[in-house]
């Protein structure tokens, strides 16, 4: 019995070690948030071939609605989303010649013709309507993601993914959704898409491997970082002006995990937060490698928490960029 004793408390001093280990190489490991700029990465092109300075989301806003597109090696994917986008936005202007929009489309350092592709719906529709932001390297989803928000003119900015897995037109589902959030202290708010009614059809389709995978991430964001949103990862989320401002600042992840901490800051901050069911289909060519991603992920949501925790990452101010 002495025997056993001993082993359970050897066993408690090594999982206290270890969880003092991680802890250190979390909070040394931190990074802070990054919000310089390259010179390149502040301008954008005109359909001339002009460059123009860049607006700021510090600004206030122009415009109705700004969609932002992260996008990386996307030439073959990217055009199809692009016309249903544009298309919907041509016809609601139409119908509402006071509806104003742009679409900024960020080019996250790709390999291919990203950019160039992104250009020709600049000179269709003109510079006042479509920008491109090239980045110089290789920042991450989430940092594509951000430096497109504070590039943005918009009243409200919805995210939306460069693959069109979800039907663009159920911007109108997410816009009722931010619209229906009463009170918005501040004016801050957010509407996610949301895949959660379609989870039981997706496990019947997938391995039991990768269900298990799933599930153990699903448990990690509620464990660790956001409670109440069923779907943190749907790349279709609409912010007030206000709401992008507050979390982008706070922003630290810039790789795929980032939909949760910027979840995680909401919640810190009590913005309110809708989610709404959006039609989703599956699209070929996704970055994300199953395995590997989602273990990336869950040490991200470990590290996130304990950043926090430990105060290496602290929210910040809203501040401009460099």
């Amino acid at each position: 019995m002495d025997f056993l004793c001993d082993i359970v408390q050897a066993l408690l001093a090594l999982a206290a070690l270890g969880f003092i280990v991680v802890l250190i190489v979390a909070h040394v490991t931190a990074e802070m948030v990054n919000l310089t700029r390259h010179e390149k990465e502040k301008h954008f092109l005109t359909a001339s071939g002009e460059k123009e300075m860049f607006p700021s989301l510090h600004d206030p806003h122009s415009r109705e609605l700004s969609v932002v597109i992260p996008a990386y090696q996307e030439e073959l994917r990217m055009p199809v989303m692009l016309d249903e986008a544009m298309e919907y936005l041509e016809n609601r202007q139409k119908q509402n010649p006071s509806f104003t929009y742009e679409v900024v489309v960020v080019d996250d350092g790709s390999k291919d013709k990203t950019t160039e592709v992104a250009l020709r719906y600049t000179r269709k529709y003109g510079a006042d309507k479509v920008r491109v932001l090239t980045l110089v390297k290789n920042r991450g989803k989430g940092g594509a993601v951000r430096m497109g928000m504070l590039s943005s003119r918009g009243k409200v900015i919805l995210m939306a993914d460069a693959d069109g897995a979800t039907k663009f037109s159920d911007i109108d589902k997410v816009e009722a959704g931010l619209k229906d959030l009463n009170p918005k202290p501040e004016n801050m708010g957010i509407s996610c898409g949301s895949r959660a009614h379609l989870e039981q059809e997706s496990v019947a389709q997938r391995s039991m491997f990768r269900s298990l995978l799933m599930y153990g991430f699903h448990f990690l964001v509620w464990f660790f970082c956001v409670r109440g949103i069923s779907d943190t990862q749907c790349g279709f989320k609409l912010f007030t002006r206000e709401a992008a401002l507050k979390t982008f600042s706070s922003l630290h992840v810039e790789r795929w995990a980032f939909d949760v901490e910027l979840l995680y800051i909401a919640q810190c901050f009590k913005i309110p937060i809708a989610e709404v069911a959006v039609n989703w289909t599956e699209i070929e060519g996704s970055k994300l490698v199953p395995f590997w991603s989602w273990l990336q992920m869950g040490r991200d949501l470990i590290f996130i928490r304990l950043r926090y925790f430990t105060g290496a990452w602290k929210l910040e101010s809203p501040h401009k960029t460099d």
